[in-house]
């Protein structure tokens, strides 16, 4: 019978004193040893293995501490968030843009220009990461939580305008870097009372408060004037009530107050090309071009002459922001914000969207081209605060299984947006209330077929317009989106992640990958090196002082338990709080995205 395999073989421990005898030869030129073991020889094995073990771990913590320092030591313009000497930063916000937004955009773009399908939009270029979007009070983030997110880097309630939870106020990224000697600046295509905006340069309990929004940012407030540059909307926040287009509920000229603070005002088309892009800006300055919201790009486009664009917009304030601090020793801050993207969502009009998109990413190109050339390093990050609306380039219309389609065209015929439409229909309303349902029904015809460009209407359709003009745009943005097959699941906001881009994803590497949306924030202050504590403290210990005599404090007053300020309350645009709102601040006053 054979024996088993290595039936020979002697026992380990045999086999390893052989084995340290004969390295021990090896190393002291003695021979070796071939009689058993002592005792000697066995205690001096334990304490050689001993030893090994012990250089072991030395040897394997030297090696972590080596990497430590060597990571630290990496290229700081490279390699971190903080880089040495003078910078720049340029944020962008991209509100209510999801990742769908970008899917329709590109396809819309490859149809209307004729490309091929591995087309990109420039923005699609610069993706590292993502961003997840809720709030302290909601798993849906508002635009105040949300920007109040990036610009002090910690969760607030959905309506909360750079204040915690519990009503204290906290320092902003932009407060910091004026404080630090940067020059900063602002430029929206909304109001520039709006959340977003509002949460780099103002504190109140409420996003409704834009009459008080208005005074801050102008400098009436704790600290002072911190803004050197503000472009965008909202004019009329800014008037006194009784004045030619004021939606203010109090008659103090706010504009007066800025020039009294030392602000240059604009307020025309023809005051923004003065400007000569940017050559020709004295600081600070305030332009505000538009009542409200300057219009959608769609409807933009067609009255330039009015109305600037919003990489216009930026590149002025980029030149003249670079110019003015040439000789300092600090660059700049500065956010831009696609702020209509998002009220596109809201209203569920994917023309409208399709062009906004279209806009922000201009402006993202001019952005790029600017840091290309420009002598000071700099950093250009953008996200969006959430998604609006639940778009999905996808639409079921019957209770078929549905086909695999999603139809561009639809949107490349369409010359208006809905809320355009809408704005016409109820003008006409206004001025003909006796119009004959004959009448009526013709203006509406001829609505959906030059504005939308749409021609195979149904009766129904025009009907339904007809019978309730005050949904209007709803009807007019739903015959798009249904003839596209675009999907929206809600008038309001999603927790959709969103996007993170970067014009350098070294310098922007702690936002590559997943992150929560305060740790954008966290890179904002990381990058520019500033002490956005000491803003908080500041703005505390002066701010104990401007109790006003109605015993409400300078941030306005806390919203009452239960009072909506969940981002839902865009639906107050086209309802009746709407009109109640309306009834006693005026028109400009359709707020709440």
């Amino acid at each position: 019978m054979p024996e088993p395999l290595l039936s020979n073989r002697p026992s380990s421990e045999l086999s390893n004193d052989r084995d340290i005898a004969e390295e021990d030869a090896l190393l002291t030129g003695q021979p070796t040893d071939k009689s058993a073991p002592t005792a000697r020889s066995r205690s001096w094995r334990v304490w050689r293995e001993i030893g090994l073990f012990v250089w072991a771990v030395l040897a394997t913590a030297l090696v972590v501490i080596l990497a430590v320092v060597y990571q630290k030591s990496v290229d700081k313009p490279s390699g971190s968030p903080r880089p040495s000497g003078k910078r720049n930063l340029i944020f962008m916000v991209s509100d209510g843009m999801g990742p769908t937004s970008l899917s329709l955009t590109r396809s819309y773009k490859q149809f209307e220009n004729g490309l091929p399908f591995s087309e990109q939009l420039v923005i699609d270029q610069h993706l590292i990461g993502q961003s997840r979007t809720r709030s302290s009070s909601s798993l849906i983030t508002d635009s105040a939580a949300g920007a109040t997110a990036f610009s002090c880097g910690m969760k607030s309630y959905n309506g909360a305008i750079s204040v915690t939870p519990d009503h204290e106020p906290c320092g902003t990224v932009l407060e910091a870097a004026k404080k630090a000697g940067y020059m900063t600046g602002l430029v929206v295509t909304t109001r520039i009372t709006d959340a977003t905006p509002a949460c780099f340069a103002a504190h109140v309990n409420n996003r409704l408060e834009e009459d008080l929004i208005a005074q801050q940012m102008v400098g009436e407030y704790p600290l002072g004037r911190v803004v050197d540059l503000m472009f965008g909307g909202g004019r009329c926040h800014f008037l006194a009530n009784g004045t030619d287009g004021s939606c203010r509920a109090d008659d103090r000229d706010i504009v007066a107050v800025a020039k009294k603070n030392g602000f240059n005002y604009l307020d025309s088309r023809k005051s923004f090309d003065d400007l000569k892009g940017g050559k020709n800006i004295k600081f600070p300055i305030l332009g505000l071009f538009a009542e409200t919201d300057i219009p959608y790009e769609i409807d933009r486009r067609n009255e330039n002459d009015i109305y600037p664009s919003l990489h216009e917009m930026a590149e002025a304030a980029m030149i003249a922001l670079s110019e003015a601090t040439k000789a300092s020793e600090k660059g700049f801050f500065l956010m831009i914000e696609g702020s209509r993207i998002d009220h596109a969502g809201h209203h569920n009009d994917p023309a409208a969207q399709v062009h906004e998109v279209l806009a922000y990413d201009k402006a993202i190109d001019s952005v790029l081209n600017f840091l290309e050339n420009d002598s000071t390093q700099g950093v250009m990050v953008s996200t969006s605060d959430h998604e609006t609306g639940g778009l999905a380039t996808a639409r079921q219309l019957h209770a078929t299984y549905p086909e695999y389609v999603w139809y561009p065209g639809p949107l490349a015929n369409a010359s208006h947006s809905a809320e355009r439409l809408d704005l016409e229909y109820q003008k006409f309303m206004f001025s003909a209330p006796d119009a004959s349902p004959d009448k009526i029904t013709d203006f509406v015809k001829s609505s959906i077929s030059e504005g939308l460009g749409i021609e195979d209407m149904s009766s129904d359709e025009v009907t339904n317009l007809v019978k309730d003009p005050s949904t209007a745009l709803y009807q007019y943005a739903d015959m798009i989106s249904r003839r596209s097959q675009s999907g929206w699941s809600t008038h309001g906001h999603s927790a959709a992640d969103v996007n993170i881009y970067s014009s350098d994803p070294k310098a922007a590497m702690p936002l590559v990958g997943n992150h929560e949306n305060t740790e954008v924030g966290d890179f904002l202050r990381e990058y520019l090196g500033v002490d956005v504590d000491a803003v908080t403290k500041e703005l505390k210990e002066k701010g104990v002082k401007l109790m006003g005599a109605d015993g409400v404090g300078w941030m306005g007053p806390v919203p009452e338990a239960g009072q909506r300020l969940d981002g839902q309350t865009h639906l107050a645009s086209y309802g009746g709080d709407y009109r109640k709102r309306h009834l006693n601040h005026g028109r400009g006053c359709d707020c709440g995205h």
